[in-house]
């Protein structure tokens, strides 16, 4: 968010644009001109209450259930694991551990640039199509993979068309809703994720029952069918219109999608890298909840029954927390209080582990906690992000670079719980405790030093300022204007 603007005399144009920038903090107006900004302040509050629920009904549906295809179309390699794709293709534990983490490479790698590319398109719907339409017909050619070497090949492809799907929406809800508007629908598209990991398990059951037909394997036909499906979205076209919170110098704004400068603003901000630290509290909760059925011996012909109350904890924890955060507009009491719950929950499967059939209604109930502490923590970084990133092309690269760098965990996770440390698997609950340890650390640093620099831009005159700084400074010092007023 921006700033509070001290009170001063008449002062020329742009000085007045400058100022408008940088009102963020007390109306959540970035990148308005005065007149846009004026004319938001005195419109009627139901009006705008009614403009939303517009924008909610036509834009957060679509994005959610294409990001729970994604993350089936992810996920569901373990599905495929547990149906016999290992002695299909005739590989190793550490085999299928690398064409779980190679997807993780481009995936990661590619954020950045999709988000850049994304705001070059005048409609965002035709790149989203496009990307969910490439995605689609390499995870249904998945489902044709004769060995290792073109599983690893398919899962680098995978990768490189997906990475662009979850950075590109977030960035798509940044520019129609408000900083205090952001996390709650973040907090929906997140725990899509939820609702699949709840439901996969039953869906790649029920294909796998196709085994035979057509002389494949029960796990070609889950890649196949699912896949389609996704190809069947991306032929869709996505309605998707731009944009909301954009400075009105429409000329502007395009011409930086490639801003060099605003690409090093983002990778010389501290802020992002505490930002970082936080996301990596929940960077290894898709592995451990896979242990988690592993150690209880579950199978997808079992069904996947118990699967299904971590991910509700999860899904109506991070809504809840998104609601209040936004009401509240303070993002570091509702994160560092789900990352506790995450310390607590490690800290009972750490200790429990060796002995989870004698405890498993604790270690249960410790993974359900797990689920609803991790769920909370994404929304709110990448809010807290979006409300502290100045400026159209260092919003929509921060958004990227955040994610791209919080996914390394996705890749760790690949590796720390290791089967032949189970049943404790010390690596595994280790690192994950450290990881939500570091975040709360690093949450509680973020916070006092945003409260510090506003505390110290506020002992500054407007005067001060601007012997200092000439106007175009101060734009292109964005966030780290002496006028701007950070977001806690």
């Amino acid at each position: 968010m921006a700033t509070q603007i001290k009170d001063a005399s008449p002062e020329p144009e742009a000085a007045q644009k400058l100022r408008a920038m940088h009102i963020e903090n007390q109306q959540n107006l970035s990148g308005l001109s005065p007149e846009d900004a004026e004319f938001l302040q005195n419109y009627p509050e139901e009006k705008k209450k009614r403009v939303i629920r517009k924008v909610d009904i036509r834009l957060i549906p679509m994005l959610l259930f294409l990001y729970l295809i994604t993350y089936l179309d992810k996920t569901n390699i373990g599905n495929a694991k547990i149906e016999g794709l290992l002695e299909s293709l005739n590989m190793t534990g550490e085999q299928y551990n690398i064409a779980l983490s190679i997807f993780f490479i481009p995936y990661i790698l590619a954020e950045v640039p999709s988000n850049m590319i994304l705001n070059k398109f005048t409609r965002p719907s035709i790149y989203m199509g496009m990307i969910v339409l490439s995605w689609g017909i390499i995870m249904t050619l998945t489902g044709i993979v004769k060995n290792f070497g073109g599983l690893c090949a398919v899962r680098v492809m995978l990768g490189l068309f997906e990475a662009g799907f979850f950075p590109g929406a977030i960035l798509l809800v940044s520019k129609w809703y408000l900083p205090d508007e952001t996390q709650t629908r973040i907090a929906l598209l997140y725990s899509s994720a939820a609702s699949g990991g709840a439901f996969s398990g039953l869906l790649a059951f029920a294909i796998a029952k196709m085994d035979g037909i057509g002389g494949m394997e029960g796990w070609r036909w889950i890649f196949i069918l699912e896949g389609l499906l996704t190809v069947v979205m991306g032929v869709r076209y996505l309605e998707v219109r731009q944009v909301a919170r954009r400075i009105s110098n429409t000329k502007e704004y395009r011409e930086k999608h490639f801003d060099v400068s605003a690409f090093w603003s983002v990778v010389a901000d501290w802020k992002m890298y505490l930002l970082i630290l936080g996301s990596w509290s929940n960077a290894c909760d898709e592995v451990h909840n896979a242990h988690h059925r592993q150690k209880h011996g579950l199978h997808l012909s079992q069904g996947s029954a118990p699967d299904h109350p971590p991910y509700i904890c999860g899904a109506v924890s991070a809504w809840v927390v998104a609601v209040f955060a936004d009401k509240y507009k303070w993002r570091m009491p509702f994160i560092v209080g789900p990352q506790l719950c995450v310390v607590v929950s490690f800290a009972v499967l750490f200790a429990k582990a060796a002995a989870i059939q004698s405890n498993i209604g604790l270690c249960y109930f410790a993974v359900c906690l797990a689920c609803a502490g991790m769920y909370p923590i994404f929304p709110g970084v990448n809010a807290w992000n979006v409300a502290n990133s100045a400026g159209a092309a260092k919003r929509a690269i921060a958004i990227g670079y955040l994610i791209c760098a919080g996914n390394i965990g996705g890749v760790v996770g690949s590796y720390i719980y290791q089967e032949r440390e189970a049943p404790r698997y010390p690596t595994g609950y280790g690192n994950s405790l450290a990881f939500a340890s570091a975040g709360i650390v690093a949450m509680l640093v973020l916070e006092f030093c945003l409260w510090s620099s506003n505390q110290r831009n506020a002992r500054l005159t407007d005067e001060d300022v601007r012997a200092r700084y000439t106007d175009d400074q101060l734009e292109k010092l964005g966030d780290r204007s002496p006028l701007y007023k950070y977001s806690l």
